[in-house]
């Protein structure tokens, strides 16, 4: 079964993060994602950039995935 920290460590290796937070009961995951990779793109591009990282385990492995993208900027505007 693919836990959290699974999905945590695929998005990192292909994804340099600032924060990442994944939550999840194995199927269906949320995922935060801080990332500097994130500037310049939308909403639609930051998660197509991550669900690119995810690759074939999107198909296979993870069933659903939830997220929530920022750039660094956007995050510390949000948190503060």
């Amino acid at each position: 079964m693919v836990t959290p920290e699974m999905v945590k460590g695929y998005i990192v290796a292909g994804l340099p993060c600032e924060l990442i937070e994944v939550e999840g009961d194995g199927q269906h995951f949320y995922a935060t994602i801080v990332s500097g990779e994130f500037r310049g793109l939308n909403m639609v591009k930051q998660q197509q950039k991550v669900f690119a990282v995810l690759g074939d385990r999107m198909k296979a492995e993870i069933h659903a995935l939830s997220m929530k993208t920022y750039t660094p900027e956007r995050w510390a505007e949000t948190n503060s």
